[in-house]
């Protein structure tokens, strides 16, 4: 038996501002009409078991929603209080497979890549089956076909064609001129991030180099279900060292193995790789959304609502959300991490928020902001709830747009249909309910002199929310 396992990290930081902290690249419909997540479900062999997700405590909502959405399910959402990189994610998995399924074999799949050859990717896999079942470790290669900066490289024993090889060093990203002789050489492989390998074995070869990781991981691992997520002890995991399980083990263990995928593969790690992988016009720009082009070539404009225009440029990258715009040159365009570092020190939203953002219940839209108030239009899913909850800072004016909203005010509990409105007043204890079975939309006035979202304090949540 297979046992995938999605790992669901990262915030995709290279890809603003359609890609944020809080509903990152994995998420998001960047390809085709599914997410980089769902495609990655969808192209699982059909003989392999349902996958355990392994994701950020704050994306555990949208990978299950995601996961219902293309009718899958899961072995179970590890949360990770915070990220610590793959091979302590790679731990949790193999622990909680060890305990579901003894010593099945476990396929890692990053959330977030690109990968249309599905033949050549589901016979990649059955010989990573083979090898793995004899306690091989088994990462996959994708052989270059450009010096390519964005990658890091696998360093193999590459004399004559083979199934698989094996495996000398580990390379991150490399500069123009080092990415131009491992080209050059043939000797390696662009690193794809994926594995197959038993999880006893490599807890073993873990504990061997890391034993620390292994130890925190085993001390934070715990087996109690929260609905679909298993929560790990954020107090001990924080303890956990950062480390790649390329540099924590596949680098020092004889067990590792490569076995090269020989077809179409991409992390979509930046807007130029996102790019290639799109189909052009004869000028080669790519435009997606309202777009207009004159005597522009090989752009990337993309528009989520209103009207982008250019004229006479070249060798740009234009992307237009509903908050913000970014415009860079095409060749720097793995340089946004420099923009979100200034959101950041400016205390600025939009480095982790879209202006749409979704929640466990449905999502919510900023529509307008000034001193001392801002509107919402929110949708409620059939059936979903707030959590009851009251402000320090802020009162609420709401007007019911569409559907039946059952409101609990204070001690009063009642319901309002279209074009009626309440108003909650500062401090007072609410929540927002729809039990229709269809969408609930109201308008949301925020009034007061604070209205951050931390101002939330939560008396009963269904989605355990703190």
């Amino acid at each position: 038996m297979i046992i995938p396992i999605i790992l669901c990290g990262g915030s995709g930081t290279r890809l603003w501002p359609l890609s944020r902290k809080l509903h990152p690249k994995q998420f998001i419909s960047l390809v085709n009409k599914n997410t980089l997540f769902q495609d990655t479900v969808l192209r699982l062999p059909k003989d392999v078991a349902n996958p355990i997700i392994v994701c950020n405590e704050e994306h555990r909502f949208l990978a299950a929603e995601q996961l219902r959405q293309i009718e899958s399910k899961s072995n179970g959402i590890i949360l990770e209080p915070i990220g610590k990189n793959t091979a302590p994610a790679i731990a949790l998995a193999a622990m909680q497979v060890i305990k579901d399924f003894k010593d099945a074999l476990i396929l890692v799949l990053p959330a977030d890549h690109l990968i249309n050859n599905l033949q050549k990717f589901h016979e990649a896999i059955k010989v990573a089956k083979n090898l793995a079942k004899n306690n091989k470790l088994v990462t996959f290669g994708i052989p270059p076909t450009t010096a390519e900066t964005g990658f890091g490289y696998i360093k193999a024993e590459i004399t004559e064609k083979s199934e698989y090889y094996k495996i000398k060093s580990f390379t991150e990203k490399p500069n123009q001129k080092d990415a131009d002789k491992y080209l050059d050489s043939g000797d390696f492989l662009w690193n794809s991030g994926m594995f197959m390998l038993k999880p006893s074995i490599y807890l073993e070869e873990l504990n061997k180099f890391q034993p620390e990781i292994v130890d925190i991981c085993k001390k934070s691992f715990q087996t109690s279900k929260d609905e679909d997520f298993i929560r790990i002890n954020k107090e001990i995991f924080l303890k956990c060292p950062d480390k790649s399980i390329d540099f924590a083990v596949m680098e020092h263990t004889q067990k590792a193995v490569v076995v090269p995928y020989d077809g179409h593969w991409s992390d979509v790690g930046s807007w130029t790789s996102l790019m290639n992988s799109k189909n052009k016009d004869k000028d080669g720009n790519v435009c997606e959304g309202d777009v207009i082009l004159d005597g522009v070539k090989n752009t990337f404009a993309y528009s989520s609502s209103r009207l982008v225009s250019a004229t006479g440029v070249s060798d740009l990258i234009i992307i237009d959300t509903q908050d913000a715009l970014l415009v860079t040159d095409a060749k720097n365009a793995s340089n946004t991490k420099n923009i979100i570092n200034k959101l950041k020190s400016s205390n600025r939203t939009e480095a982790e928020f879209h202006r749409k953002v979704y929640r466990p219940w449905g999502h919510y839209d900023l529509i307008d902001s000034g001193i001392g108030f801002q509107a919402k239009r929110i949708l409620v899913n059939p059936g979903a709830k707030l959590s009851l909850q009251k402000h320090n800072h802020r009162a609420e004016h709401w007007v019911i747009v569409r559907g039946v909203a059952t409101i609990t005010c204070g001690k009063k509990t009642f319901e309002l249909n279209m074009n009626q409105s309440t108003f909650i007043p500062l401090g007072e204890i609410h929540r927002l309910e729809n039990n229709q079975e269809t969408i609930l939309e109201i308008i949301e006035i925020q009034t007061g002199d604070y209205l951050g979202e931390d101002d939330i304090i939560r008396l009963d949540d269904d989605y355990k929310r703190v």
